[in-house]
């Protein structure tokens, strides 16, 4: 009595510990973490029931027998099927991820600045100072200055927020009389994988296709040509490269 009540308890704790695990692994979204739980569970249950002898072993066996013999008459079928699975899977896959949109995030000490890969657009939220948790996008040209003078201590926070004055205020220089100053290389020292995927708005389960689809996606926004900036050019390939340099084939 004792020993089914534990498992009555620790069979849907051990499930959500699974369940965690393996949409940490996987970068699950929420409706496959839930539809995930509920597979864990029924196979916690069921194998429960078959060690306590409450179930017989063939109602595991048979299901798993017949659908290994449908798997074996069906697998000519199945391969001659396979391309076209995987062109519809790409397709669906690409107009998803387009639909949802991606973006990238840039943390400096002051700064947490947003970029959109599909529109280029930068937005940004102020992490400290006296409009701390304030998004730039709401802020006047005037108050964008203060900004700029409060993180002049930080190099990559005034790089960041020059190329969003750039991008958003074309003519900020000409009406401040504030030149362009010397751009700051990205250092790649202090590049992780954590923050080259965050660069590159990548999962940490991505490719090296998807890093090079990424970089390239950015960069065509992003590229000083194209009214972006060098120093967030040379970030979003320092990013690219750790990433290349640092995959696991």
């Amino acid at each position: 009595m004792i020993f089914r009540l534990l498992a009555l308890i620790l069979l849907p704790i051990l499930a959500y510990y699974i369940v965690r695990a393996v949409g940490q692994r996987f970068a699950l979204t929420s409706r496959q973490n839930k539809l995930l739980f509920v597979v864990v569970v029924f196979v916690l249950v069921i194998s429960t029931l078959v060690v306590l002898g409450r179930l017989p072993i063939q109602f595991i066996l048979a299901p798993i027998g017949v659908a290994a013999t449908f798997l074996l008459r069906m697998l000519p079928t199945l391969l001659r099927l396979l391309p076209m699975w995987q062109i519809l899977r790409s397709r669906t896959s690409f107009g998803a991820s387009r639909s949802q949109g991606q973006a990238s995030t840039i943390r400096t000490e002051f700064l947490a600045m947003e970029l959109d890969h599909d529109t280029g657009n930068m937005d940004g939220r102020v992490l400290k100072g006296g409009y701390a948790q304030k998004k730039l996008s709401s802020l006047s040209l005037e108050e964008l200055l203060n900004v700029l003078h409060e993180c002049s201590s930080d190099s990559d926070s005034g790089q960041v927020l020059q190329a969003y004055l750039d991008r958003n205020h074309p003519s900020w220089r000409e009406q401040t009389g504030v030149e362009a100053g010397p751009q700051a290389v990205a250092d790649d020292s202090v590049m992780t994988r954590a923050l080259a995927l965050e660069i590159l708005g990548l999962s940490e389960a991505a490719g090296k296709s998807e890093i090079v689809k990424a970089h390239r996606q950015l960069m065509q926004k992003m590229h000083p040509d194209r009214g972006g900036s060098d120093y967030l050019a040379k970030k979003i390939n320092t990013a690219k490269d750790y990433l290349l340099k640092n995959h696991s084939d």
